[in-house]
């Protein structure tokens, strides 16, 4: 049975959601603790609220119609252990620096959005793993299992989806104290670059930060600057509707309207193996009032693409369905560009996003997942050609991304090879960019959208 969205929204009414193939699910071992916890989070105060999602679709609705950027960046997997002052700082700092850099670089309005306060389950290729000859089941992220190679630490554990509510909570609270207390005031745009290794980005980074600054002091002195509206900025959360039993015990009826949203986030999407149309995940965000998103991948058809919006998007509304593509650099010049055509006048209706991570990983010679900036560069310069020979927006980007110096990713200005990446290579799942490669990315991103204006 599908859930009826009419009605009055008493408090703490529940869904009854449609019983559907969910695929890449826990296995959880412990009903009655399964219970416990949906229980806990149900009672649980949202964690974001249905203005604000309401106020990031009319934002999507300036990407779909070209008025804007999106700019959405974060963790590949966040970690409890992770989840701290200097790490969310640092991310942060690196998103707004990135979204300075366009908006100055472009002209043009950017919405920033992060992959976090949610982002703590992965799908995963493979239900277990096995090293020399113990099989234990594969790590999918902190709300499910843990990483260390233990049958305790991997065992599929509910109370990890409440330990992982109350850390999105921090984060968030964390995030608006930044964004809305000073902290991302336009006239700082100097200090976000402090404590970050010194590199070819950071120089032209603060090059830039100066013109800025005297922009900004010329328009204060006009009287034309509201003081207000440089001290903040909007940034808005998102992941992966992954794990559905935390999904759908935060969805909560808007008291205004009545209507569902999804409260652990701002913006949701479901990922390629996952979209299904006949599938759980695609039935639980059509019934949801928030922004949301698919992942495309290189074997995205126009039927795909049809179906998802006559079932995600049946009214057409404006902001409401964002198609993120992740092709790879090889691919998306030739697969693209036919698909945008095969869909007609439904590609000006939607959003279109590059993921450029995930389609570009491979193993190195050590065994660390890693991906070339060169690679990621190519597919976001495809992704824009590939728009402006059909005539449609390239709306943003999509990148995994931290604040810290790792060694993930390789290339780049700091020349980082293969063999450096033992040094810092900190993530438990995919290979992030680090700050330097993010914010060399910013700068060729906004050349891009310079050159096509």
């Amino acid at each position: 049975m599908t859930t009826d969205v009419t009605g009055p929204p008493p408090i703490g009414q529940h869904f009854d959601w449609a019983d559907l193939p969910a695929k890449q699910q826990p296995t959880w071992g412990d009903a009655e603790a399964l219970e416990r916890a949906v229980t806990t989070l149900k009672g649980f105060p949202p964690l974001v609220f249905a203005g604000e999602c309401d106020l990031l679709r009319d934002k999507l609705a300036a990407v779909t119609r070209g008025e804007a950027f999106l700019l959405q960046g974060g963790d590949c997997a966040e970690t409890l252990d992770g989840v701290t002052g200097p790490n969310i700082r640092e991310r942060i700092k690196t998103i707004l620096q990135m979204a300075v850099v366009l908006t100055y670089g472009a002209g043009m309005p950017v919405v920033k959005v992060g992959r976090l306060a949610g982002q703590f389950a992965k799908p995963r290729s493979s239900d277990l793993e096995t090293r020399e000859d113990v099989t234990l089941p594969a790590y999918r992220g902190d709300m499910v299992n843990g990483f260390e190679f233990t049958p305790e630490a991997r065992a599929h554990d509910p109370n990890r989806m409440v330990s992982v509510y109350h850390a999105s909570a921090s984060t968030l609270n964390l995030v608006r104290a930044f964004t809305t207390g000073g902290y991302a005031d336009l006239r700082s745009v100097h200090t976000w670059n402090k404590g970050f290794l010194a590199g070819p980005a950071q120089s032209r980074y603060e090059q830039m930060a100066g013109e800025i600054d005297r922009a900004v002091r010329f328009l204060e002195a006009s009287g034309v600057a509201d003081a207000e509206e440089l001290r903040r900025v909007e940034f808005y959360s998102s992941h992966e509707a992954l794990v559905l039993d935390y999904e759908r015990a935060l969805t909560r009826r808007d008291s205004r309207t009545g209507l569902p949203y999804n409260t652990s986030g701002h913006f949701i999407w479901v990922g390629e193996r996952t979209r299904g149309l006949d599938d759980a995940h695609i039935d639980f965000v059509s019934q949801v009032h928030n922004p949301i998103g698919v992942k495309l991948g290189p074997t995205a058809t126009r039927d795909d693409v049809l179906r998802l919006v006559d079932k995600l998007d049946p009214e057409g509304t404006p902001g409401r369905l964002t198609f993120i593509t992740r092709m790879g650099a090889g691919k998306i010049r030739d697969l693209l560009p036919p698909l945008l055509e095969s869909v007609g006048e439904v590609a000006h209706q939607v959003a279109w996003i590059c993921d450029p991570m995930h389609g570009n990983t491979f193993t190195s010679p050590s065994g660390h997942k890693t991906r070339r900036f060169e690679d990621v560069i190519d597919e976001v310069a495809g992704f824009f050609e590939a728009h402006r020979a059909v005539g449609t927006w390239p709306g943003g980007i999509h990148v995994e991304l931290t604040g810290n110096d790792v060694t993930e990713c390789v290339g780049g200005s700091g020349a980082l090879d293969v063999a450096d990446l033992g040094l810092r290579y900190e993530t438990l799942c995919d290979p992030r960019l680090n700050h330097q490669q993010s914010l060399e990315m910013a700068f060729q991103v906004a050349s891009m959208l310079e050159a096509g204006r």
